[in-house]
C-alpha cells in the first residue's frame, strides 16, 4: 500500500486526507509539479524544486518548508514506497479556510507528496506515433494568469483534453488568443524543418517545461540548430517531423495533426535521435 507524505507524515493511501474547505479544493488554490523518477533519483530535482517555489512566489502561497526541507521530504517518499520507476506528484495547497476567495481567511499551507508507478503511452506508440486534433479552447491569456505558474487549476488543459479524446486521440493542441501554436494539454511541441529544431517560444504562452529543457539542451549538445519563437499550424502541417515533450510522454513522435500527415507519416530520425539521448540521459 503506498504511503503518502502530508505534512511532514507519512500515511497509508487510504488514511491520507484534507479538509473539504481546503481552497486546493474549492478553487484550485494551489502548486504542484510531476516528477518522474529514474533508477531511484529524482529527474532534474533542483530545477522542479525551484519550479515549484517561484509558483507558490507568484500566488503568494508561503510553502512551509525550506527548498532543501522539501527535496528531503521528496526522497524519503520515494525512499518509502520503494520507487525505482516512477512519479510524483508534488502539491501545496493554500489550506483550510472559509467559503470566499480571501486567502487572509486561510490556515496552514499543506504539502502532499505521491510517489507511485507512472502509466505511459504503449510501446507501439512511441513506434508508430500520434495523432493530434487542435482544440477550439485556447490556452490561457497569459495575462490573465501567467502560464509560468504551475497551478491546481487545470481546467483549461482538460476541455482540450476532453476535445481530443472524443475525437480519438489522446492529445490535443492548443493556440494561444493570437491563434499561434502554444503548446498540447499536456506536452510541449516541437517540429523538425529542413533539419532545424523548432518549438515555440515562453513568449507564446507556453508552460517551460523541463523535459523540454532538457531536450533542447541534448540538441544543442548534438549540434542540432534551434529555433524558439512563434509557430503557427501551417508550420506544423509542413514540418518533416513533429513531436512532442512531456514528463510521462519523455519524447514522441506526432504523425498527423488534423488528419494531415506530417513528414512520411512515421517518426523522423531526429526525433528517433532525440528520445534515444533522453533515455541514455535518464537510464544511465
Amino acid at each position: 500500500m503506498p504511503s503518502i507524505y502530508i505534512n511532514g507524515q507519512l500515511v497509508p493511501k487510504e488514511d491520507a486526507k484534507i479538509s473539504v474547505y481546503d481552497h486546493g479544493l474549492l478553487y484550485g488554490d494551489g502548486v504542484f509539479e510531476g516528477i518522474r523518477v529514474y533508477g531511484g533519483k529524482v529527474f532534474l530535482h533542483q530545477e522542479h524544486t525551484d519550479r515549484l517555489y517561484e509558483s507558490a512566489r507568484a500566488i503568494r502561497l508561503e510553502i512551509p518548508l525550506t527548498k532543501d526541507q522539501m527535496q528531503a521530504a521528496v526522497e524519503q517518499t520515494v525512499k518509502a514506497n520503494n520507487l525505482q520507476d516512477g512519479y510524483v506528484r508534488l502539491v501545496v495547497t493554500r489550506g483550510a479556510g472559509s467559503l470566499g476567495l480571501d486567502i487572509r481567511r486561510t490556515s496552514q499551507p499543506q504539502v502532499i507528496i505521491i510517489a507511485d508507478t507512472i502509466t505511459m503511452y504503449p510501446k507501439q506508440v512511441y513506434e508508430d506515433g500520434l495523432r493530434l486534433v487542435t482544440a477550439s479552447t485556447i490556452r490561457n491569456h497569459s495575462q490573465a494568469l501567467s502560464p509560468r505558474i504551475k497551478s491546481l487549476n487545470y481546467l483549461n488543459n482538460i476541455m482540450a483534453k476532453i476535445e481530443g479524446t472524443d475525437q480519438g486521440c489522446e492529445e490535443a493542441l492548443m493556440l494561444n488568443h493570437k491563434g499561434e501554436v502554444a503548446e498540447c494539454t499536456g506536452d510541449n511541441v516541437f517540429i523538425v524543418y529542413r533539419g532545424v529544431l523548432k518549438t515555440p517560444s515562453p513568449e507564446s504562452g507556453i508552460l517551460e517545461g523541463l523535459t523540454r529543457n532538457a531536450v533542447l539542451k541534448l540538441a544543442r549538445d548534438a549540434g542540432i540548430p534551434i529555433y524558439e519563437g512563434p509557430l503557427t499550424r501551417h508550420d506544423i502541417y509542413v514540418a518533416d517531423e513533429c513531436f512532442l515533450t512531456g514528463t510521462a510522454a519523455e519524447v514522441i513522435a506526432v504523425t498527423s495533426l488534423d488528419g494531415r500527415k506530417i513528414g512520411d507519416g512515421k517518426p523522423g530520425p531526429i526525433t528517433r535521435q532525440l528520445l534515444d539521448l533522453f533515455r541514455k540521459l535518464t537510464r544511465a
